[in-house]
């Protein structure tokens, strides 16, 4: 009787294994649902094109996990993760230590710097001084608008943003007089007819809010998924996929890998 309750007592115990790696096996990213070319954007069937998809589906076929996208806004994707709705934001993250305090990250898989973009022919100096008195448009919940509150709201009005068209509308129609947003994300809009009376004013200083480089963020201590995702984002740098993927987005190298 004894070896029988110990064989069950084992076939139970190798069950809740292969149930928890099943478990592991299927994942769910975090997107944000405001488009984010050329991260991340919708195609005209509605299928999630852009950058981090593509890396997303490459990470998932490196790990051999059955992954999902559930869509929220950009502000809510670190508490869907907090709260377990979801198991991975890859979805532009700057790792930062505020962030770091409530997340975990992987290493970085991309670096880019933020770029002030304004009206071609107003001269303006997007300093603080330079920048008295002036609006100031950003994204909210983003790195970007917390330069901006820190070292410029004194002085300036500051407008928040949910989606980066709108605020690119408001810059083009005087409402504000500046913005600050992804140097990879606005540059190529710059060529964009509609954009031609805008034109960049500078690259913002490198600073610590800018965080170091962009990483796949976690829960809190699940260190077994985060170096999963690590171990396959190097492969994918290693076997040349990473920059197959890159080159589709970016004229320019963008990889923060090691």
């Amino acid at each position: 009787m004894k070896k029988t309750l110990l064989v069950t007592l084992q076939a139970c115990l190798l069950a809740g294994i292969a149930s928890s790696a099943m478990a592991a096996d299927k994942l769910v990213f975090g997107i944000a649902l405001e488009p984010y070319p050329p991260f991340s954007f919708k195609s005209g069937k509605g299928d999630w094109s852009g950058f981090e998809p593509e890396m997303i589906t490459a990470v998932c076929a490196r790990m051999q996990a059955d992954c999902t996208l559930n869509e929220m806004s950009w502000d809510g994707l670190i508490p869907a993760l907090k709260s377990q709705q979801v198991d991975v934001v890859l979805n532009s993250l700057s790792i930062t230590p505020e962030r770091q305090q409530v997340i975990d990250f992987t290493q970085p898989y991309f670096f880019t710097r933020a770029l002030w973009i304004g009206e071609r022919n107003l001269e303006l100096d997007p300093t603080p001084a330079g920048l008295k008195g002036k609006i100031i448009g950003v994204q909210g919940s983003t790195t970007h608008a917390a330069f901006v509150k820190k070292y410029y709201a004194e002085d300036s009005t500051i407008r928040y943003y949910n989606d980066q068209d709108d605020l690119l509308a408001d810059l083009r129609s005087g409402r504000v007089d500046i913005m600050l947003a992804d140097q990879l994300v606005v540059e190529p809009l710059l060529e964009l007819p509609d954009n031609a009376m805008l034109a960049s004013k500078g690259v913002a200083p490198l600073d610590p809010l800018f965080g170091d480089g962009v990483g796949a963020g976690v829960r809190k201590g699940n260190d077994a998924l985060r170096e999963r995702l690590n171990v396959a984002l190097q492969a994918l740098r290693t076997d040349g996929s990473y920059e197959k993927i890159r080159e589709r987005y970016f004229k320019t190298d963008i990889s923060a890998l090691e």
